[in-house]
């Protein structure tokens, strides 16, 4: 799905045909969802875009920026969970953006239908005059950092699902809490590897780099580029909140099974006098004393619990019981 607009400063104006919004005073912005490359390349044409960037935008591409002379190309990933998951932890799933920003015109591109690419459309569609007083640079840093804000959404669901894996550590430790905290991250690393280019896209853009963002409009990249920092290292935290995680699942796992040998210690322990005594009473000797006597059995099995009772004792007191 195609579509255009264009604005000035005294208002917005919708187009059916992309050409009319080309030929239109003011800013252009046109916006095309579709995984067909025809589509995409329908629009780069009207815009000179470079066919290797539209292949950029349905491929799975590290983000970046490139400066031409003719637009300022941004390529961002966005990032959300999996709809319709119903599993406690669910899967992210990264949707390609690419933002080509010239002088007086904005295109972006997406194999489908990305929410903060709409959501910035609606603002400059319902006349929003702070988004209408300025141009395409600013609109692009508009769709930037709405998909930014997303990775913030992101990392507070997880924050909640790793709050709670720590509580299941600590209470009930089983395989199915290790298989959680892998997944955790698994999926912070899958932000990880987002995160990192993004920020290093938004640090050409804000330092002067791009010809296309016009001074004034450099902080509010410069603004994107501290959020994506603080992204970063939000990250790096939980990752090692998991990893903590996973050293608590490890020790008590470790715990458990020496409580298990130490208790199989202590009954081994218990146990082999008495069967020492067993073993030596249970062989065929006939020249043996105290099988004559009459009260060596009641005597021997007598001798048998007071060991058993002593060493009991002794390994209760020491804690090892």
């Amino acid at each position: 799905m195609t579509r255009s607009l264009s604005y000035t400063p005294d208002g917005v104006a919708a187009y059916d045909d992309l050409g009319e919004a080309i030929e239109a005073p003011g800013t252009t912005w046109a916006t095309v969802a579709s995984a067909d490359r025809a589509d995409l390349d329908a629009v780069a044409e009207r815009f000179d875009v470079h066919p290797l960037h539209v292949e950029d935008v349905l491929n799975d591409v590290r983000p970046k920026t490139e400066v031409l002379d003719e637009y300022t190309f941004l390529l961002v990933k966005a990032a959300r969970f999996r709809v319709g998951e119903t599993t406690f932890l669910e899967e992210i799933r990264t949707q390609q953006v690419g933002i080509f920003i010239g002088d007086d015109w904005l295109v972006t591109m997406t194999a489908e239908a990305v929410a903060p690419v709409d959501d910035v459309w609606d603002r400059v569609a319902a006349d929003e005059r702070r988004v209408l007083s300025r141009g395409a640079d600013y609109a692009g840093y508009l769709v930037f950092d709405r998909i930014v804000d997303g990775y913030f959404d992101l990392l507070d669901e997880l924050e909640d699902d790793i709050e709670t894996v720590e509580e299941r550590v600590v209470e009930a430790p089983d395989p199915e809490t290790l298989a959680l905290i892998n997944d955790l991250r698994r999926e912070l690393l899958s932000i990880r590897r987002v995160v990192w280019p993004s920020r290093d896209a938004a640090n050409a853009l804000y330092r002067g780099d791009a010809d296309h963002v016009t001074e004034p409009i450099e902080k509010y990249y410069r603004d994107v580029y501290d959020h994506l920092v603080q992204v970063v290292e939000l990250t790096e935290t939980y990752r090692d909140l998991t990893a903590g995680a996973r050293d608590i699942y490890l020790n008590t796992l470790s715990q458990s099974t020496n409580e298990v040998m130490r208790r199989l210690t202590v009954v081994a322990t218990v146990v082999l006098p008495l069967t020492l005594v067993a073993g030596v009473f249970g062989m065929n000797f006939e020249a043996m004393p105290e099988l004559s006597w009459p009260y060596a059995y009641h005597a021997t099995m007598l001798g048998m619990a007071a060991v058993a009772v002593i060493l009991t004792a002794y390994f209760s007191r020491e804690g090892w019981l």
